[in-house]
C-alpha cells in the first residue's frame, strides 16, 4: 500500500506527462506482479464497487476523532473531499500496517461489502489505526468508490510499453476488458498484458475503440475532396462492440463494461453471425415499424433497470446499428481500408449505418441540417482509406455535430468542487422564469417574494464550460450574494445569467420544472443580458420534442 500511495501522490503532484510516465515506470520496476496488476487496474479506470457507504464513513470518522458531526461537516465543506477530511481528523496511528496493495484489496477492502455493519465498523477502525494520513486518504478513496487520479488509460499503456519494451498497440489491445468490474486483476492477467502475441483477440476480448475528433469549422476548408470521405449519421445511443467467437456472443460498451445480459435481443441476433466476427456499432432503442431510432430517453429508461422484465423489453426494444467490421473469419481486419471493411460488413447482412450519397460538401451540409428531425447528433466523416486505429489518434475520423440546443438561465445554487477546486464554487444549479417578467422591476420584486405568481424554476445542473478565471470570478459573486446555506450548498441571490447548452431535452415527471436536459454545460456568461430577459419554461418547451412513447430522461 505504501508504494501505491507514493505513486498516487507523485501522479497527483505533476501535470507533466513525462513525469507521470516516469513515476509509473519506477513503480512497476519494484512492484510484485500482484500489486502491479491492481495498480494498473485502478489507474486505467477500474472501479471496485463501493464497500462502505459514505454516510457510514462520516459517522465512523466522527467517532474515531471524537468530533461532533457539525465540526466534521464544517471541515468537509472546506476541503471538499471526504477522504481528505477523514484522513486528517483521525488521531495518529497506533500501529503500522505494512501490507502489499493486493493484500489490502483482496483481504481487507473487497470483503467489506459482505460484512454486517458491526464487523465492517471494526474492520474500518482497525485499518485507520494502522495507517498514516496519506494511506488513510487512499483507503477511504478505495472503500468509498471515489478513487480518481489524473492519468489516462493511454498514459498507463504508454508507461507499460516503455517499461516492458513491448509494443504499445499490442498492450492497448490486450488491456481491453482488463478493468471489467466483475473480473478482479491477478498476477497472471498482468503478465498476459506483456505477452508478445498480438495476432488477435481470443475468447470474448474486444479491440480498442477508435475515436473521432470534433471537426473544427467546415469540412470543405480542412478535409479536401468530398469523394475521399464516407459520411454517416451520428446516432445517439451506446457505442458498443459485439464479439462472436466459439459459438458465444459478448457485448462490450466503450467503457469496457461487459453488458451482454442487458441486451438479450442483440446477443440473440449476433448468435447467427459466423464465428470470428467482431462488429463496432451503436446500441439504439428502436420501436417496431419506425423509420428512425427512438430518442435516447427511451434507451436510458431501459439501461437504468437492474432487471429486464418482459414489459420493459417490449417497451424499449434495442437493436445494433453497425458502423465497422473489425474481425471476420477470425481475421483482424482493422488494417484494411475503411471502404473495404464496409463492403465486408454489408456482405454479412448485418444492419449497417447507411452512407449518405450527398455529392458535394454543400449537399452534405444540407443533409446535416436535418439531424434533429432524424434524432441524430450530426454526421460522422471517415476517410475511405483509413484503417481502424486505437483511441483518438490521427485525422481519419471526424464528428461533425450540430450546434447544441441552448437557453439563457439564471444561477440560483452553487456547491464547491473537488480536488484542486475544493475551495471554489464550481457546481451550479440553474433556473428559468415560470413566465416572462414584464420588466426589470417585476423580476427584482419576485426575488424577494415567497409563493408569488412570478418565480424562477430550477431545471438543470452544470459544472463544465468555464475557464479557471471565469470560475474564480463566479466564485467571488457566489460568496458575495449567498442568502442561505444547506450543508455544502449555497443559495444565492440571482444576479448572473448564463447561456446553457445541452444535447437533448425531454419531459420528466421527476423534476419540478417538468423538463430534464442531457449533458448540460455552460457556453458563456451573459453579461449582456439582464436578469428579467432570461428564458422561461415556455422557451424550454419550445425546444422540447415530446416522445410518443412517454419516456423520460434524467439530468446527466
Amino acid at each position: 500500500m505504501k508504494r501505491f500511495v507514493a505513486l498516487y501522490l507523485a501522479l497527483d503532484a505533476s501535470t507533466s506527462t513525462l513525469a507521470k510516465v516516469a513515476a509509473l515506470k519506477r513503480y512497476l520496476a519494484d512492484a510484485p506482479a500482484r500489486d502491479a496488476a491492481w495498480a494498473i487496474y485502478l489507474l486505467a479506470g477500474g472501479t471496485p464497487r463501493r464497500a462502505v457507504p459514505t454516510a457510514e464513513l462520516r459517522a465512523l470518522a466522527c467517532e474515531a476523532a471524537a468530533l461532533p458531526e457539525w465540526l466534521f461537516e464544517a471541515g468537509y465543506a472546506v476541503t471538499g473531499d471526504l477522504a481528505e477530511a477523514i484522513a486528517y481528523v483521525l488521531p495518529d496511528p497506533e500501529d503500522r500496517l505494512d501490507e502489499p496493495l493486493a493484500d489490502w484489496m483482496e483481504n481487507r477492502i473487497l470483503p467489506l461489502r459482505a460484512l454486517d455493519a458491526r464487523a465492517r465498523r471494526e474492520a474500518v477502525l482497525a485499518a485507520w489505526r494502522g495507517l498514516s494520513a496519506d494511506e488513510r486518504f487512499m483507503f477511504v478513496k478505495l472503500v468509498g468508490g471515489g478513487f480518481r487520479v489524473g492519468v489516462s488509460k493511454l498514459l498507463v499503456q504508454r508507461a507499460l510499453a516503455e517499461w516492458s519494451g513491448r509494443d504499445a498497440a499490442g498492450i492497448a489491445q490486450r488491456m481491453m476488458g482488463y478493468t471489467d468490474i466483475d473480473t478482479p486483476p491477478t498476477a497472471e492477467r498482468f503478465q498476459a498484458l506483456l505477452t508478445e502475441d498480438v495476432s488477435g483477440s481470443r475468447g470474448g476480448q474486444p479491440y480498442p475503440f477508435f475515436l473521432a475528433h470534433a471537426l473544427p469549422g467546415e469540412p470543405a476548408a480542412s478535409l479536401g475532396a468530398r469523394g475521399d470521405w464516407l459520411a454517416e449519421w451520428k446516432y445517439d445511443g451506446i457505442r458498443a462492440q459485439v464479439v462472436k467467437r466459439d459459438g458465444q456472443v459478448w457485448i462490450w460498451s466503450r467503457g469496457e463494461e461487459l453488458v451482454t445480459e442487458r441486451f438479450p435481443e442483440v446477443a440473440a441476433a449476433a448468435s447467427t453471425w459466423p464465428d470470428g466476427t467482431v462488429v463496432d456499432g451503436e446500441l439504439l432503442a428502436w420501436l417496431p415499424g419506425e423509420a428512425e431510432p427512438a430518442p435516447f430517453a427511451l434507451l436510458q429508461k431501459r439501461i437504468g433497470r437492474t432487471k429486464l422484465s418482459k414489459a420493459i423489453l417490449a417497451e424499449a426494444p434495442v437493436r445494433l446499428l453497425a458502423y465497422d467490421l473489425l474481425e471476420s473469419d477470425g481475421v483482424d481486419r482493422r488494417g484494411e481500408p475503411m471502404h473495404l471493411r464496409r463492403a465486408r460488413l454489408e456482405q454479412l447482412g448485418i444492419a449497417t449505418s447507411p452512407l449518405l450519397d450527398a455529392g458535394e460538401w454543400t449537399d452534405l451540409a444540407a443533409a446535416r441540417a436535418q439531424s434533429r428531425e432524424r434524432r441524430v447528433e450530426g454526421l460522422m466523416l471517415k476517410h475511405r482509406e483509413s484503417p481502424y486505429g486505437i483511441g483518438r489518434t490521427g485525422n481519419a475520423w471526424w464528428k461533425w455535430k450540430i450546434a447544441p440546443l441552448s437557453v439563457d438561465a439564471v444561477l440560483i445554487y452553487a456547491q464547491a468542487g473537488h480536488g484542486r477546486r475544493a475551495n471554489l464554487y464550481t457546481d451550479y444549479s440553474f433556473a428559468v422564469w415560470n413566465r416572462a417578467p414584464r420588466d426589470a422591476a417585476e423580476a427584482e420584486a419576485a426575488l424577494d417574494a415567497t409563493g408569488g405568481e412570478l418565480a424562477l424554476v430550477p431545471f438543470a445542473k452544470a459544472y463544465s464550460g468555464l475557464t479557471d478565471e471565469e470560475i474564480k470570478r463566479v466564485d467571488r459573486v457566489i460568496r458575495q450574494t449567498t442568502i442561505e446555506k444547506f450543508g455544502p450548498v449555497r443559495r444565492v441571490r440571482p444576479s448572473l445569467v448564463f447561456e446553457l447548452g445541452f444535447e437533448g431535452i425531454q419531459a420528466s415527471t421527476r423534476h419540478k420544472s417538468g423538463i430534464a436536459v442531457r449533458f448540460p454545460r455552460m457556453l458563456r456568461i451573459r453579461d449582456d443580458k439582464p436578469l428579467h430577459e432570461a428564458d422561461t419554461l415556455d422557451s424550454l418547451r419550445a425546444l422540447m420534442e415530446i416522445p410518443t412513447h412517454g419516456g423520460e430522461v434524467a439530468d446527466e
